[in-house]
């Protein structure tokens, strides 16, 4: 059997969608699949965004949504036909390979009852030591350097890590945090609108710090649940340091809008110059080179540029309106897109979204 519909579950209506895309194999796919299905929680629906071979062999198809993507999709593109082929509220990813772990979604779906929280970052931990976490998310700074945000500690465990969460839920100055694109929660009307859905053009080693872009430029919160862990596995790679380099120079010039340019400029160059070492000696010039035709591109970020200044806009205006309710204010403007993603099940259900200007 090779799946290439969807296949509706009972619940028409879940408040969770847990979407697991499937590239490289099914072994991975098998493990998550097995983690999420012996743990999974009320109120969901599973959807595997599929871009390699898969026969269902445990006959899985009245459990699990299988959607098919073309055979030589990329890892963004299986993600997005996965966001946008779900149903729920808030969707969840967990790439194969990764393992989900008892409980781990229900508090970081109560998270979301607050509305200024529109993402939740989970404590993703090692297969071997269960209690020893090696990421809260990512952060990417005014630069361009997007990085996993690990622990001081090579040890901290989860312990240690909630003590200090006010710290992690407040980065430093110049920095955006976001959860990984390998596991995190999001609210879905705000994941589809500051895309929609996930940037190609950043790789799917860089994607998740565009989106945290948009997310910080509308205005929109991002916390971290210590009670919501994953079982890390392989981290999303951009590639060869050619495309590193070009997905990296892209993730910085769609970045820029409504900011000082000049501080940027300058705080661009460190990053630069620090890739150039880290990647030296044979690596550094093509990743250069990647950079290089990146900035090239600049006329190709102007749907980008506009897409974030209507954000920063609609976020000044519900600031401007102190009276309004939260649930108004951290509503997202989306004028121009620049991704091509079909409309969301869960739009279809709801009217179009709320402008905040």
């Amino acid at each position: 059997m090779h799946p290439s519909a969807p296949i509706r579950l009972v619940n028409e209506s879940p408040r969770l969608s847990i979407v697991i895309p499937a590239v490289n194999g099914a072994d991975a796919l098998e493990e998550t699949l097995l983690s999420v299905l012996e743990n999974r929680p009320d109120s969901c629906e599973v959807i595997v965004a599929l871009a390699c071979e898969y026969d269902d062999p445990w006959n899985l198809r009245d459990e699990v949504t299988f959607v098919r993507a073309p055979a030589d999709a990329s890892p963004i593109g299986c993600i997005n036909l996965g966001i946008s082929s779900a149903s729920g509220e808030i969707i969840h990813l967990l790439s194969a390979g990764w393992k989900a772990t008892p409980g781990w979604t229900d508090l970081a779906v109560e998270r979301f009852a607050d509305p200024a929280i529109s993402a939740v970052i989970p404590l993703s931990v090692t297969e071997a030591d269960h209690d020893r976490v090696v990421a809260v998310g990512m952060t990417c700074s005014r630069g361009g350097l997007r990085r996993v945000r690990v622990p001081a500690s090579s040890r901290a465990s989860i312990a240690a890590v909630s003590l200090g969460i006010a710290s992690l839920n407040r980065p430093r100055k110049g920095r955006i945090a976001g959860p990984l694109i390998d596991a995190g929660f999001w609210r879905a009307d705000t994941l589809t609108a500051a895309g929609p859905g996930f940037a190609a053009c950043c790789g799917a080693g860089l994607a998740d710090a565009d989106l945290a872009i948009a997310l910080d430029v509308a205005g929109c919160q991002t916390t971290v649940e210590t009670g919501s862990i994953v079982i890390a596995g392989p981290m999303a790679e951009t590639g060869s340091r050619f495309q590193e380099g070009l997905a990296a120079e892209r993730l910085f010039w769609r970045s820029v809008a409504g900011r000082p340019l000049l501080p940027l400029l300058v705080a661009h160059l460190f990053v630069v110059l620090r890739h150039a070492l880290v990647t030296l000696p044979l690596g550094s010039l093509p990743m250069l080179m990647g950079r290089l035709i990146a900035t090239m591109q600049f006329g190709s970020y102007g749907n980008r540029y506009r897409q974030l200044r209507s954000l920063q806009e609609g976020r000044e205006a519900a600031d401007a309106m102190p009276n309004e309710a939260d649930t108004e204010r951290k509503t997202l403007r989306a004028d121009a897109g620049d991704e091509s993603l079909p409309r969301p099940r869960h739009l279809d259900r709801q009217s179009s979204l709320r402008r905040s200007a």
